[in-house]
């Protein structure tokens, strides 16, 4: 059966797509002192939620994510940060992320590739205490940086069958943002880091449910700034939804991280500092349009727990996509 972009595709099937951009774009910007050097990791845990598993059709399309992120960690834990470490921390992280995703019409390998990036910038501000050999502590220090970030750049190949979608694909991490050695507060890394990420939904669009879940592994390039390698990071997220009506969603979802190896290097002064962390939280969304013009909007909230030589805290999300272009295709 052959079929034009538009025919039999039903506002709701595109609603469902657009919202599929949140599931695969943005995953780029460091809440503050997460695990590994800095306490961060490149891949932004929570990203991630329903329908993670499906891409967009053929098109041109723009996500805008608002982050925020608010966690602390007691005296008792060191955190490796500018080549010193810190304790008794308190931060937040306020990151704008702005992402294209381009979905060609062609076919590959059977299924539809998608090009993306994202430019992150924001702020950061950190309170902490200086930790010294011992018991001891020295000065507080305090630090706040309002800035660009590393962008980031992507792709990711889509298929899908019946009620089954899934992808698979990668971001990296691309050096060039503004980063200040010695400081606390960074959102760049000054590293490269690659990210292998694959993911899956099962939706039914007639009872409107939907089960997703992410996994990837990153690895990381070295910080020559501060002679720091940040081991390889393994992150799982999982989503389910319910479709209330056509505009409307809501489901719970969550996120686990475990650092599967050591850190290293000379700027390593915590030795392998491997960091874990879980977290829950609840998600909604609402399509709507503006003009002729569908927009999609997600929020997520999530509250850590279970962490280990990070900070532990709350994570919020923000995001409203929409396309710039549709491509008409024809299917057989």
């Amino acid at each position: 059966m052959t079929r034009k972009a538009g025919t039999k595709h039903s506002r709701w099937t595109k609603a469902l797509s657009l919202l599929a951009l949140g599931a695969g774009m943005a995953a780029t910007a460091p809440a503050p002192l997460q695990a590994a050097e800095n306490g961060v990791g490149f891949y932004l845990l929570g990203t991630k939620g329903p329908l993670a598993g499906i891409l967009p059709p053929p098109g041109v399309f723009f996500q805008n994510d608002t982050y925020f992120y608010s966690g602390s960690a007691s005296a008792s834990r060191s955190l490796p940060v500018a080549g010193t470490l810190i304790a008794d921390v308190d931060a937040t992280a306020y990151i704008d992320l702005m992402s294209g995703v381009w979905v060609l019409p062609s076919s590959v390998f059977g299924g539809r590739l998608a090009i993306m990036g994202t430019l992150p910038w924001g702020g950061q501000s950190i309170d902490a205490s200086l930790s010294l050999p011992g018991p001891g502590f020295g000065a507080a220090r305090d630090d706040t940086v309002f800035t660009i970030g590393d962008p980031v750049v992507g792709a990711s190949l889509g298929w899908d069958h019946g009620n089954f979608h899934w992808t698979t694909g990668f971001l990296a991490n691309v050096p060039i943002g503004n980063y200040q050695k010695g400081e606390l507060a960074n959102l760049a890394f000054h590293r490269w880091g690659l990210d292998l990420n694959a993911a899956v939904t099962w939706l039914d669009p007639a009872t409107g449910w939907d089960l997703s879940a992410a996994a990837g592994i990153t690895f990381n390039g070295e910080n020559q700034a501060t002679d720091y390698r940040t081991g390889t990071e393994f992150h799982l997220e999982a989503a389910i939804s319910k479709a209330i009506t056509k505009e409307f969603s809501a489901g719970v979802v969550g996120y686990y991280y475990d650092q599967i190896s050591g850190d290293s290097g000379r700027g390593a002064k915590l030795g392998d500092f491997q960091g874990r962390v879980a977290a829950l939280g609840i998600t909604a969304a609402y399509n709507f349009n503006v003009g002729n013009t569908p927009v999609s909007a997600r929020a997520k909230v999530y509250r850590e727990f279970a962490t280990r030589n990070r900070l532990e805290g709350t994570a919020g999300f923000l995001t409203v996509s929409f396309p710039l272009h549709v491509t008409a295709t024809a299917a057989n």
